[in-house]
């Protein structure tokens, strides 16, 4: 049954929409989205849309989870914010439950609202701590648009706003599928390559270096994940330099790669670890996670970080219910069995379709590269734009990345209570769009 339609008339929506709306990326979805539940989107006009990306890589328990509708309905209703240097029950609880999951030494905890926010604090801390300024990311990064984050992104937004914060240096992003500096037999030589960075990093610097920011698998960098290895060597890089290491979790953290924490895999332990996108399952909240000592120095240099909404308990309360459902229904192993089940169907996809030219990825955080010459590896944004929009007319939300010298690559993300049925539904109609678009690619 078609939802309800209400307001104005769809032409007199999409007016409104040019009329009042700021672009601020890309373009809009052309659907009037009305509901969501589960796995799904519902459409004004009734259309169900598949979500292969939980909302912005967020909505971990899928849309409108009940338990999160319950926790809300209830904490709005008693406390939902406060002056910020007011304490609330939901906030300590889950500081104490946060740093439960982590190893020693992070214990301390900041609640805030927006990656971008806990970036931004999470450098100001490191710069404090450190007495020291120049920050080191990927060249394919995305840690937000505010001014210090933004300063540490370099997948997009940084032409035209005038100088980013002096100190900004990029290092070799490690692509598996496209690398660049080779061993002997093919494959990317990552610690030549990591070498190399720092050699360059180290030319540059003013001997100012006070962090390194970085994301475990590069999400809008085109899902790349580096190789085992590599961040314990980035890890020793910092040491050496006398950096902290900051590792952005806003999008792997809390079980969507098969660990609760994605750095586990890599057996090291961040200086300071940020989380943001899934904490609150698709709400604003975000927090910021270092030791004991770090917290002290911070606090004893004068540490400032006041924001409207920090340590607001709506928020919290909600975070505390995310862990529940991550505890109780196990979906750290749900991850990891659902994502073998989603590679799969994408190998299978790839040896069915010349266009596709690589799947990584780690549990339910995947990739897939579309090219138009898997010899050349050589990419084409016409085709990814075709694909996607054919996706969408099928029922299926997909978002496609496109960035110099790749192909596009289409993040996958489904919510971690997706069924088995729904990532087969998934997969047919992308298998449907790619043969469709390319029966008739030039």
């Amino acid at each position: 049954m078609a939802a309800p339609t209400t307001g104005t008339p769809v032409t007199e929506f999409w007016a409104d929409v040019d009329r009042h709306l700021v672009r601020y990326g890309g373009t809009f979805t052309p659907e009037i989205i009305a509901s969501a539940e589960g796995s799904f989107l519902r459409t004004e006009d009734g259309r169900r849309i598949l979500d292969f990306t939980s909302g912005q890589m967020s909505a971990i328990l899928g849309h409108s989870h009940p338990a999160i509708v319950d926790t809300v309905r209830r904490q709005i209703g008693t406390l939902d914010h406060l002056f910020s240097g007011m304490l609330s029950r939901p906030v300590v609880e889950l500081a104490r439950r946060l740093a439960g999951t982590l190893p020693a030494p992070l214990a301390k905890v900041q609640l805030l609202t927006t990656g971008a926010e806990s970036n931004e604090a999470a450098l100001r801390m490191a710069k404090l701590v450190t007495g020291k300024h120049e920050i080191v990311s990927f060249a394919r990064s995305w840690h937000g648009m505010t001014q210090a984050a933004a300063g540490a992104t370099y997948s997009a937004g940084r032409r035209g706003y005038g100088p980013a914060a002096p100190g900004n240096f990029a290092i070799p992003a490690p692509n598996t599928y496209r690398p660049d500096f080779l061993a002997p037999d093919g494959t990317l030589d990552w610690r030549r390559q990591l070498d190399f960075g720092f050699d360059l990093i180290d030319a540059q610097s003013t001997g100012n270096l006070a962090a390194c920011l970085v994301e475990p698998i590069l999400s809008s960098g085109g899902v790349l994940e580096p190789p085992p290895g590599y961040f314990a060597a980035l890890h020793e890089k910092c040491r050496e330099r006398g950096m902290l290491l900051i590792l952005d979790e806003a999008q792997t953290g809390l079980c969507r790669t098969g660990t609760w924490y994605a750095f586990e895999r890599d057996g090291i332990v961040p200086d300071i670890l940020t989380l943001s996108k899934t904490l609150g399952a698709g709400l604003p909240l975000a927090a910021v996670i270092t030791s004991a000592e770090i917290e002290q120095e911070a606090h004893d240099r004068g540490y400032l970080f006041f924001t409207t909404h920090v340590s607001d308990p709506l928020v919290a309360a909600v975070g505390n219910t995310v862990l529940d459902v991550l505890e109780r229904d196990g979906l750290d192993q749900r991850a990891v069995r659902l994502g073998e089940v989603l590679r799969a169907g994408l190998r299978e996809l790839a040896s069915q379709h010349e266009v596709v030219g690589d799947v990584r990825g780690r549990g339910l955080l995947v990739g897939l590269e579309l090219v138009v010459d898997r010899e050349t590896k050589q990419g084409s944004d016409a085709l990814g734009a075709a694909v996607t929009q054919r996706c969408l007319e099928l029922g299926l939300h997909m978002n496609i990345v496109q960035l110099p010298g790749m192909g596009g690559v289409f993040r996958i993300a489904p919510a971690l209570t997706a069924t088995e049925q729904e990532l087969g539904l998934g997969l047919e109609i992308l298998d449907q769009a790619i043969g469709e678009v390319t029966a008739n690619w030039p």
